[in-house]
């Protein structure tokens, strides 16, 4: 099977290898099945797609909206190149799954505002709605018409890109899913976590700016009552629908 290239922008090595462990767990690949780079450090090496069988993409504490002087240099350099990749993923229709920060890269690179103005959401576990368009398809098979995630984030798509589907929302932000093309997908929602990767989060960006630090220990208490169990199906689904030779 060619390889799965994970991309990841975590500066923190707990949060980052958090990160990893549960793409791996939840999509079912091995180590031998995925190219993981985190560009935060490295950037984003020079990537024939020809190679791979389809792209997932973490989150992390950057934001595509946040002002260019306010960025650190290799954010600054792995949106660079980031930039470059997803013009050849969108011209190709390229396999990829981009969660938080990911959807944020795909609507701002297709022109799509996205802001602090309105729609973000406190770290915990929300309630998630998929569309019609998002019922019917293969990536969202096998999980209910709404369902609990986990998200938090700061900033937010203030609308759809032009020519995407809309697949999901929540409550507080409607863009919470959609698709590009037939085989480009952002989430909003973490699809990769479940409560103990949760914990892990917070724990580590207590300080980042997402919740007042002295609310670390009750919104851990409070995650742990939660049962989020159907997002990761996305990432499974992903990799069934795309894993080649």
């Amino acid at each position: 099977m060619k390889k799965f290239l994970l991309l990841q922008i975590r500066p923190e090595d707990a949060a980052s290898d958090n990160e990893y462990e549960a793409f791996m767990k939840f999509s079912g690949l091995e180590p031998q099945d995925v190219h993981r780079v985190r560009m935060e450090q490295y950037g984003i090496p020079r990537i024939n797609l020809d190679d791979y069988s389809g792209i997932m993409q973490g989150g992390g504490p950057g934001n595509v909206s946040d002002p260019e002087e306010k960025k650190q240099n290799y954010q600054k350099q792995y949106e660079a190149d980031l930039k470059r990749l997803l013009d050849e993923v969108i011209e190709k229709d390229f396999p990829y799954v981009g969660a938080c920060y990911g959807i944020g890269a795909v609507a701002n690179h297709l022109g799509a505002v996205v802001s602090k103005e309105k729609y973000t959401e406190p770290v915990g576990a929300i309630n998630v709605t998929l569309t019609e368009a998002g019922e019917s398809d293969s990536i969202l098979a096998g999980i209910p018409k709404t369902f609990r995630a986990f998200g938090g984030h700061k900033e937010a798509c203030q609308g759809l890109p032009d020519g995407a589907i809309h697949l999901a929302s929540s409550p507080s932000c409607p863009i919470q899913m959609f698709r590009v093309k037939n085989n480009i997908y952002g989430c909003q929602f973490h699809p990769e976590l479940d409560t103990d990767g949760l914990i892990v989060r917070v724990n580590v960006y207590k300080n980042a700016g997402y919740f007042p630090p002295e609310e670390a220990e009750p919104l851990i208490e409070q995650v742990k009552n939660e049962e989020v169990i159907h997002p990761s199906k996305i990432l499974k689904n992903f990799v069934e629908r795309y894993k080649r030779d």
